[in-house]
């Protein structure tokens, strides 16, 4: 059962899919983060180009920083997109003030646009310059920065690095991810997705 800040990591083969690990060196192409709230069902908390799904949070088809009913979501990438899945439990205090600094969050960066390739290699370059220490604009933002800015307002992630410097790889275990103190990510669990359904005649 997944809960809030689970993360979820996809692998595909496409030419986008394989562009983004390159430029990344990362062996995962998009990350996104399950949000489990009360009676809702869970939601996934992620970035991408595509509007196949409804925003919860807007209501409407869009692209960008989106929030999406997590099942839907994993079929869609599954599915139609052709990714492998696995997800990592976040183990630490998910506490009421956690979940209100996830929202607040979601409140400030849905519907945020997704960058351009040029825009994506060169924040993610910026961000490893030393010098580089200030947060990032939030014009654009790509999976990952969305679930580095999310863990960071959650107080599971530190801010010494701004949430650009961290890409889809950063949050498989073979990367050197800090969490801070109370906090662990647990291994990747594969997911075994149902068979897709037929098309309606």
């Amino acid at each position: 059962m997944t809960r809030t800040g689970d993360v979820w990591l996809f692998r595909g083969r496409s030419g986008a899919d394989r562009v983004i690990r390159t430029l990344t060196n990362a062996p995962v192409n998009h990350v996104g983060m399950a949000v489990v709230l009360e009676d809702l069902p869970p939601l996934m908390w992620h970035a991408e180009l595509g509007q196949s799904l409804p925003d919860l949070w807007a209501g409407r088809h869009q692209r960008g920083v989106q929030l999406h009913d997590l099942r839907d979501a994993v079929l869609t990438w599954g599915h139609r997109y052709g990714q492998a899945a696995w997800f990592r439990q976040l183990e630490g205090p998910v506490s009421r003030e956690v979940e209100d600094a996830v929202l607040t969050t979601i409140a400030r960066l849905d519907g945020t646009a997704f960058p351009t390739t040029a825009q994506l290699a060169g924040g993610w370059l910026r961000a490893r310059l030393p010098q580089r220490r200030q947060e990032t604009s939030v014009e654009t933002a790509f999976c990952a920065d969305v679930l580095a800015r999310t863990y960071q307002a959650m107080g599971v992630l530190g801010d010494e690095r701004p949430s650009a410097f961290y890409d889809p790889g950063s949050f498989w275990s073979g990367d050197d991810l800090a969490l801070l103190p109370g906090w662990s990510l647990g291994p990747e669990v594969a997911v075994a997705l149902p068979p897709k359904e037929p098309e309606p005649a």
